[in-house]
């Protein structure tokens, strides 16, 4: 029994450290094929509008009504300690921080993300890829490169827009709604925002779009060796959940490391 339960840890264990070793290996072969000849333009602009601009929209909603929460949030807090005068500087350093990011980096793993992980299951699953194979033609510089240069072109600019229509949705609740000046909630935006609180929302939503870009395409690409979910469209469905679950989870983790480098 004793025996039996210590293989069973040790399988797992081997399981996993493989299954890591695989994603890094994915990963540097993806990013040495971006710096390849030929260029692959044409795929890199098509990911970026599907990454990027078809985001847009879900961006600015999600942006407007978190910039809205956090107005109506902050001033019933901040009133409390006459401070409402500072419900601009709390709007905006938040979302430039923490949850401009987060949020961004998200929504898009919840709409472009998961559907990435489907395609590349499926280009798996119907051999595809073992297809590209055959014809010499390397699977990851064809299907993983450009996806992650689309990826970080569009995550640090759909993080701007998700930081400018939030910082307006404080505006909305708390100068339209509740109001506070306009002139004093802008003045304490421009006044408490510095360059530094700007690079480090662009610095996490950089590594924001390589971390979700290189789950989801793996998850994608090895869908075949999934043990749980099997081979076929049970298996696509299990990879394209697993690459939606752990790209939040991961953000999480390397939200509170990039925070903890940056202060």
């Amino acid at each position: 029994m004793i025996t039996k339960s210590i293989e069973n840890i040790g399988f797992w264990t081997v399981e996993k450290i493989e299954r890591i070793g695989r994603i890094f290996i994915f990963l540097f072969r993806g990013l040495f094929h971006i710096f390849t000849f030929p260029w692959q333009v044409l795929k890199i602009v098509e990911h970026t509008w599907f990454i990027g601009t078809k985001s847009m929209m879900v961006i600015m909603l999600t942006g407007i009504f978190t910039g809205m929460v956090l107005g109506l949030q902050g001033y019933y807090t901040l009133v409390k300690f006459g401070s409402e005068g500072m419900l601009g500087s709390a709007v905006a350093l938040t979302l430039i921080r923490e949850l401009g990011p987060v949020l961004t980096a998200i929504m898009i793993t919840a709409r472009a993300g998961s559907a990435i992980a489907a395609e590349i299951g499926v280009m798996r699953i119907s051999e595809q890829i073992d297809a590209l194979e055959t014809m010499s033609i390397d699977p990851v510089r064809f299907i993983f490169s450009p996806r992650i240069v689309a990826a970080v072109i569009s995550f640090p600019m759909l993080t701007a827009l998700f930081d400018v229509i939030g910082i307006l949705g404080g505006y909305i609740t708390g100068s339209l709604l509740l109001g506070i000046n306009g002139g004093i909630y802008i003045y304490r935006v421009t006044e408490s925002v510095v360059m530094a609180d700007v690079t480090g929302g662009f610095v996490k939503s950089l590594v924001f779009a390589i971390v979700v870009t290189t789950v989801c395409c793996s998850q994608g690409y090895f869908t075949h060796l999934q043990t749980r979910g099997g081979f076929g469209a049970k298996g696509v469905s299990f990879s394209t959940t697993n690459a939606v679950v752990n790209s939040c989870v991961l953000i999480l983790v390397f939200d509170y490391v990039i925070t903890y480098l940056l202060l």
